[in-house]
């Protein structure tokens, strides 16, 4: 059958938001059911005005009263399938969903039509508190009455249902019809061995903004779902337990095994703002040898639900064997993928006692501190390029404290905005040489060539695509496999006309040793010979990160297949 999606909207009383939400959601051209829940008076007449406004476009379904999310939900759903349409993209109507999300939804369902693709929240500081932590329990017991952690997020309202399986659900199964429902449907189709992919989407609650949650009587409700859910559980228990040796039902052929690949800047940011500031405020008062300790159970935590990277980081210990089969090379396993992700957690920890205060230049040397020295003393400005390995931030916090060098970052941090604001929090000084930029180019040339006429040292990373679909990549040999590497850095180089360094900081024993060494003196890049010459530049740092990844293979932090690109599947395979 033919890809037909359509959207689904259930409405109560929302008439301020669902103007504008209609309108953010029309421009994608798709078909559009609203479903008025039996609304006041105010918001008919404004429905009325939108169906007449968009008549091509939007079908207006009228019960006569309200009965719930559910039952809302479930009429559109019916609705759609009745009128030919093979999946319905379930968004709320109060405009706290993003709407320029839609086409990766429509994406994710078109390349896999018989998963159900669930919106995992990435929220701001509007989030009610008391809401944010009260789903975790909600979390719980859907991971438990799925004996999985596949359904990430069953309390969100943007979501995507193949019509035949969830209105063969609901036309068999006596559903809530009020909010408990967009719970109790995921974890019945993860019963009937649905597929379940997840997408980070941001949500933002608007400061007048209409709930309809009723904080006693529907969590009473979710409480009795639960309950039911939980005994539902324990009769199919042996069939659950059968069910993961076999594939889910709409799951792709190579997809059984592995998530599918994300591009890393779109990969949501992994835990609270506080929880980060309680272990900066545990650093503070308890020092960092206490507080580290606290960094096993919450690795164990994100190693257990943190299924896509578990197999980045398998994939990555997958390339790094094949190249180095020695006795030292970690294999792909859970074991190894703990100690990674424990790495990471220290290295992040590290930065924040950096920034604190709590690391000095005792903790930190130089390898060879001649060509750093060197290019200090000359007064001029370079362009140092290092990679997500070991612990770049060390260098910039220790240089700006000391005033040994003039450092700016030059990062993307839209994926880490949380951590980022409990640095920035930590240490006034975190942002003052903090350039965002989102891709580097020609044009950006213009923001760099002053600070590097005033002697800085511009410091980039080169081992992360630009953060954009449309992004300039080159390929090269990394690890045994052709990889994607930005031609930024390079084309950076070549504006400016700067000497060109490669930084590494690498954590040995108790402190970190500094690896800088030189590049480039000066980056040419021929009109005629431009792709050769940025290919050869690629591979050439492609071949020294290959080798501090050997030198210290747990300490590479890129949580995504890093061999993926658009002409390529997952683990670079075609």
């Amino acid at each position: 059958m033919t890809f037909a999606p359509c959207i689904v909207i259930p409405i109560y009383n929302h008439k301020d938001a669902i103007g504008a939400s209609v309108a953010h959601l029309a421009v994608h051209g798709l078909p559009i059911f609203v479903v008025d829940d039996g609304s006041d008076a105010p918001t008919q007449r404004v429905l009325a005005a939108l169906a007449l406004q968009y008549a091509q476009q939007m079908t207006l379904l009228r019960l006569p009263a309200n009965g719930g999310k559910g039952a809302a939900v479930m009429s559109g759903l019916r609705a759609a399938r009745a009128a030919g349409y093979t999946h319905a993209l379930q968004i709320d109507a109060d405009g706290q969903h993003d709407a320029t999300d839609v086409p990766r939804f429509i994406d994710a369902a078109r390349a896999e039509p018989g998963a159900v693709i669930l919106g995992r929240p990435v929220y701001d500081d509007s989030v009610p508190k008391a809401r944010l932590y009260g789903r975790y329990l909600t979390h719980v017991w859907v991971w438990i009455e799925t004996l999985s952690l596949t359904i990430r997020d069953s309390m969100c309202g943007f979501r995507l249902y193949p019509l035949a399986l969830a209105c063969e659900l609901i036309d068999s199964v006596r559903l809530p019809t009020r909010m408990d429902f967009d719970i109790e449907i995921l974890v019945r189709l993860y019963w009937r061995r649905a597929a379940f992919r997840s997408i980070p989407t941001r949500v933002t609650y608007a400061a007048d903004g209409v709930s309809h949650f009723d904080v006693l009587w529907d969590n009473v409700r979710i409480s009795r779902s639960h309950t039911r859910l939980v005994f539902g559980m324990l009769w199919r228990l042996p069939m659950l337990l059968a069910h993961k040796l076999m594939p889910r039902r709409g799951a792709l052929a190579d997809a059984a095994d592995e998530p599918r690949p994300e591009a890393w800047w779109r990969i949501a940011e992994r835990g609270s703002r506080l929880g980060m500031s309680l272990l900066a405020l545990s650093c503070k008062l308890f020092g960092r040898r206490f507080t580290a300790l606290w960094l096993h159970p919450v690795v164990a935590y994100f190693l257990l639900t943190g299924r896509a990277a578990r197999a980045a980081s398998d994939n990555y210990f997958a390339h790094l064997s094949a190249v180095a089969p020695s006795a030292d090379t970690p294999r792909p396993g859970w074991l190894s993928a703990y100690r990674h992700m424990l790495a990471f957690a220290q290295s992040g920890f590290d930065k924040l006692a950096a920034w604190t205060g709590r690391v000095d230049d005792t903790d930190v040397t130089f390898d060879d501190p001649a060509a750093f020295e060197a290019l200090i003393a000359s007064g001029k400005g370079a362009l140092v390029i290092g990679a997500h390995l070991g612990n770049l931030e060390m260098m910039r916090a220790l240089a700006i404290r000391g005033e040994h060098a003039k450092v700016t970052a030059v990062v993307y941090t839209g994926h880490a905005r949380r951590f980022n604001e409990v640095l920035a929090s930590s240490n006034r000084d975190f942002a003052r040489h903090l350039l965002e930029v989102g891709d580097f180019g020609p044009e950006t040339a213009v923001l760099m060539q002053q600070r590097i006429d005033a002697g800085e040292l511009l410091v980039i990373v080169g081992d992360r695509v630009p953060a954009r679909e449309a992004g300039r990549t080159t390929d090269a040999q990394f690890l045994g496999a052709s990889a994607p590497f930005a031609q930024g850095p390079y084309v950076l180089a070549h504006a400016l006309g700067c000497p060109v360094y490669l930084f590494f900081c690498l954590k040995e024993h108790d402190g970190y040793r500094m690896y800088f060494e030189p590049f480039a003196e000066r980056i040419e890049l021929p009109r005629r010979e431009r792709a050769q010459h940025l290919a050869a530049w690629a591979q050439r740092y492609a071949l020294r990160l290959e080798h501090y990844c050997r030198k210290a293979p747990y300490q590479w932090f890129n949580f995504f297949d890093f061999w993926a690109s658009p002409e390529r599947g997952a683990n670079g395979r075609p």
